[in-house]
């Protein structure tokens, strides 16, 4: 089964002026996680998303389209990366979730993949 793990966090409490160590030790900590999952056998895919500063929120809204720049709803915590796993179950994708360098200053969302049968001939 596949699990979405969304990584958030208050992208304005990191400091923007961190020295180049400091940074590469953060890092190190996600390259590490991102090496466990493999070694697992569980990662699909994962990225880091930019900041929301750099986000555009489509609408459609009586057939016209409408942006915006930025997220739509104002939050303390952003939606600032994610991880594809698939596991054997959702103790697994927790068990990935609590190891996740995002879970010790922010929060991982953890949400099973919804499969949808293809339609016939399409």
């Amino acid at each position: 089964m596949q699990y979405m793990l969304l990584i958030y966090g208050d992208e304005k409490a990191r400091p923007s002026d961190l020295p180049p160590e400091a940074m590469q030790q953060d890092m190190q900590a996600w390259f590490q996680y991102s090496d466990w999952l493999r070694a697992q056998g569980w990662m699909v895919a994962g990225d880091a998303l930019h900041d929301t500063d750099h986000a555009t929120t489509v609408r459609v809204r009586g057939g016209e389209t409408l942006t915006t720049d930025g997220p739509f709803a104002e939050t303390k915590e952003q939606l600032g990366g994610y991880y594809l796993l698939e596991c054997e179950n959702l103790d697994q994708a927790l068990e990935a979730a609590a190891r996740c360098p995002g879970a010790l200053y922010g929060s991982i969302e953890v949400r099973p993949i919804e499969a949808f049968d293809a339609p016939e001939g399409g």
